[in-house]
């Protein structure tokens, strides 16, 4: 299947649902093996990272530097990351998130999870050779509907797809252990990261003499706190679109929907919203460098008119506008730090969107605001105040996105997670 123009309909309407990435630049293009060094601006303090293997998280272009790892794929190179992996004694080793419930990825859904060679049972410890990889030569594009009505889109294509035995998701040969490892860049360079037809939407920069890769962070919330995570799947053409980031439709056989805080699954849960306030604020200084005082939601990424267009060193005005605040702004229902252990185990990559609809009720109160916390979230839906598209409780939507946890703005979520009676767990 390639990536295509695609009209929405009320179907996607019910499944669509995902970020509006908010982040800067990294990185110019890259010449040969080596690109130019990203614009040095606040760091977040390395003590705030989950990821700990991040060599610099930027606050000021909102972009990390990840370690960069060489590989295969039917004869073609490519570059992939480690952000994630199930074992608690590797993701130590790595400085990667522990998310033990990756190790479920592969139950009942052998293509979810694709089996890599290489001589070091430690990924990315040598060159590892994939089964697939992503085609990132398509071009992305999004149309918004009319201005007052933006979502659902009139138009969208993918900007990035799965080819055949591609998932982020990898196991070595002979283990069990399931690492997240997103490719994102194929090729031996010139690397495009204008146009990214040959690199993940959100890449910046590549640099194979270092090993390093700038790439946009999203600005979240989770248990009330502002979070920061990297977005590289998922298994919807809208939300990959949307999120600028790569289409793997398989993904939607991970095990298994409405999986959040059962330990038998493979997916969290992750909230979004159709129709929240839209439309950028002005916030204070404090608020700009949360992303508090924001409106969130797809119908306000797609009011604004960056939405279809790259965000690339070379469009300094849509860098400007996703830095005051252009995106969904998600809410994760667990974090890596939550200060319970059932919590903590409960933290996966691998995200169960739920797609919240306010009802005319909530709209007119102005309960359409940002949302930081999915507990609220759940009790709002308990009340009747938020249902899943067409009126049904609210619940997966049955896509999958490959969303990392990357640091926390201020302090640590610690939840803990509630789940409501009357709610989907």
């Amino acid at each position: 299947m390639r990536s295509q123009s695609a009209r929405v309909t009320a179907t996607t309407l019910i499944v669509a649902g995902a970020l509006l990435s908010v982040s800067i630049v990294g990185a110019a293009a890259q010449t040969g093996g080596s690109s130019q060094s990203a614009p040095v601006g606040k760091t977040l303090e390395k003590n705030r990272q989950t990821i700990a293997s991040a060599l610099r998280v930027d606050l000021t272009r909102d972009f990390a530097t990840l370690p960069l790892h060489r590989g295969t794929a039917k004869g073609e190179t490519v570059w992939f990351v480690v952000t994630d992996v199930s074992n608690a004694r590797i993701a130590r080793t790595l400085g990667v998130n522990h998310a033990p419930k990756l190790a479920n990825a592969g139950r009942g859904c052998p293509a979810c999870v694709q089996e890599v060679s290489t001589s070091n049972p430690l990924l990315g410890r040598a060159p590892v050779r994939f089964q697939g990889a992503p085609d990132f030569s398509p071009k992305r594009t999004v149309i918004a509907g009319p201005p007052r009505h933006p979502f659902p889109p009139q138009a969208f294509s993918v900007g990035a797809m799965a080819r055949a035995n591609y998932s982020p998701f990898v196991t070595v040969r002979g283990s069990s252990v399931v690492y997240n490892a997103p490719i994102v860049a194929t090729g031996n360079g010139p690397f495009d990261v204008k146009a990214h037809t040959n690199t993940h939407d959100r890449t910046l920069g590549i640099d194979t003499k270092r090993m390093t890769t700038d790439h946009l962070f999203v600005r979240g919330f989770s248990n009330g706190k502002s979070i920061f995570y990297l977005s590289f799947d998922s298994s919807d053409a809208f939300t990959a679109t949307i999120e600028r980031s790569t289409f793997v439709p398989g993904l939607a056989d991970l095990p298994f929907q409405n999986g959040g805080g059962r330990p038998t699954s493979a997916r969290s849960a992750i909230f979004t919203f159709v129709n929240a306030k839209a439309g950028l604020e002005r916030p204070s200084a404090r608020g700009a460098s949360q992303g508090r005082g924001r409106n969130q939601g797809l119908t306000h990424a797609l009011s604004l008119p960056i939405a279809g267009h790259d965000a690339a060193v070379a469009n300094p005005g849509v860098l400007r506008t996703l830095a005051r605040g252009a995106d969904v702004s998600n809410i994760f229902d667990v974090f890596p730090t939550n200060a319970r252990a059932r919590d903590r185990r409960e933290y996966s990559p691998a995200w169960d969107l739920q797609v919240g609809v306010y009802s005319k009720a909530a709209v007119a109160r102005g309960l359409n605001g940002l949302k930081t916390d999915a507990n609220t979230v759940r009790r709002l839906a308990a009340r009747g105040l938020v249902t899943a598209p067409g009126g049904e409780p609210l619940g997966s939507a049955n896509i999958v996105i490959n969303c990392p946890a990357l640091a926390f703005f201020d302090t640590n979520p610690q939840g803990p997670r509630m789940p409501v009676r009357g709610v989907r767990p």
